[in-house]
């Protein structure tokens, strides 16, 4: 009967057999350590046996094995005990040496990361990389569960689409049976739509940009964790948003304090309120201190972004902070204009750490002004299918509502304290890249 390894300290003084993977060998003569890993974590093997210890001859790393062996207490094993006198059984032998070391920590460097992203199959059973993509599911989990206690049903909708959502060339256009489909840039339009459902919706899933961008920070596919709540103010708004940054903060340092310490992350330094930041603020906060001429007063450029950050984190005691009063005249089609002031956007973005995490709006929910927006700043015609049942939605009665995608690996990135967002992302998709 297999045992798990996390628990074999229950086993301790009696026999016990585990399965998994080869992981390390270190032969020492007399002393030779099997080091075996399984999904629970991984254990340590004394192999004293000549005869055992010959059927690994010429096996490599990755062998899949079954040790059968006393579980002995020793605080200086991973876990504090270990396997003694074992009898070594091969299931699945692997005869290649492995691309890649897995046994410590991998290379990150700008350089390296092709490398990296190229071995991935493998390099992802490195114990220091399983934890980017733990930590990235405990966000997902604890993003979850914040909706759940939120009253948010969650959703799942299309991703091949009539009509580009968000406007513009970055689209993925493909045939789709005699007619063009382009794939989702978000899941705008249908989280919209069910808030005429549901009143408040969340989905996790993939969004696609035909970015030509080769930059650390995007990517063609990745993921959002996009929400939609009616009858709400943007104080409202953001105040979830910020309740979600905090919740998933605290989870993940929570349960995996210690392997984010290996990657020397710290926990996020957040206000109780993440401080609010105009933009026209940060032009001048940001001129006025380092000099340098502001390239584009309708958005922040990336050298803004982290320095308001650093500011805040300084400052406000933040390392969030929303950037609020956007342009009117630089928004979507169904953003709402602020009702005191036309020419500003309901609209604001979360900084985290140097870098936008997620976009925020209040979105136009008058039939009448919507079909307007439309026709005027995106130049869409109301009866095309794209946007014709969309529309519909509004049409029959819709709230005041507001919502916001937030990018999930850009979030695992700054949690971690990685430099790249591929380094957040299992086979990470860009202008080069489509395989593994």
């Amino acid at each position: 009967m297999r045992t798990l390894i996390r628990d074999l300290p229950k086993s301790v003084g009696s026999t016990a057999t585990i399965q998994g993977w080869l992981h390390k060998k270190r032969l020492l003569g007399g002393l030779n350590f099997l080091t075996i890993r399984d999904r629970s974590g991984i254990a340590q093997s004394l192999a004293e046996d000549k005869y055992e210890l010959e059927k690994l001859r010429g096996l490599q790393i990755g062998t899949v094995v079954e040790l059968t062996g006393a579980v002995v207490a020793d605080e200086r094993a991973p876990g504090g005990v270990e396997l003694h006198d074992v009898k070594v059984n091969v299931l699945v032998p692997v005869t290649d040496e492995p691309p890649i070391e897995i046994d410590k920590p991998l290379d990150h460097k700008s350089e390296n990361l092709d490398t990296l992203f190229d071995n991935r199959v493998i390099g992802l059973r490195n114990l220091q990389e399983q934890t980017i993509f733990k930590v990235q599911a405990a966000i997902m989990r604890s993003a979850r569960e914040y909706f759940r206690d939120n009253e948010f049903t969650e959703m799942s909708t299309p991703k091949l689409l009539s009509e580009p959502t968000e406007g513009g060339a970055e689209v993925f256009k493909m045939d789709y049976f005699g007619k063009t489909a382009t794939l989702a840039q978000s899941a705008q339009f249908y989280k919209q739509e069910m808030v005429g459902v549901f009143e408040r919706v969340y989905e996790i899933g993939k969004t696609y940009r035909a970015e030509p961008s080769a930059t650390p920070r995007h990517m063609t596919e990745f993921m959002t964790i996009d929400a939609e709540m009616g009858f709400i103010t943007f104080d409202d708004l953001l105040g979830t948003v910020g309740g979600l940054l905090h919740r998933v903060v605290d989870d993940t340092w929570s349960q995996y304090e210690t392997e984010l310490k290996r990657w020397n992350a710290s926990k996020a330094k957040l206000s109780t309120e993440i401080p609010r930041m105009s933009m026209a603020e940060i032009h001048e906060k940001y001129t006025k201190a380092t000099k340098e001429p502001i390239t584009d007063e309708k958005d922040l450029t990336p050298d803004e972004e982290r320095w308001v950050c650093d500011y805040a984190k300084k400052n406000l005691g933040s390392e969030a902070v929303f950037v609020v009063d956007w342009p009117a005249d630089s928004m979507k089609f169904y953003h709402r204009k602020n009702a005191e002031n036309p020419k500003l956007a309901e609209r604001a973005d979360l900084l985290f750490r140097g870098l936008e995490i997620a976009t925020i709006s209040m979105r136009e929910n008058r039939y009448d002004v919507l079909v307007e927006q439309l026709k005027t700043l995106a130049g869409g015609d109301p009866e095309d299918p794209g946007f014709k049942y969309y529309l519909m939605a509004f049409k029959y009665g819709m709230p005041v509502h507001g919502g916001f995608g937030m990018g999930l690996e850009r979030l695992t990135e700054k949690i971690l304290g990685l430099a790249n967002i591929k380094e957040a992302t299992l086979f990470p998709r860009d202008i080069k890249r489509l395989t593994p």
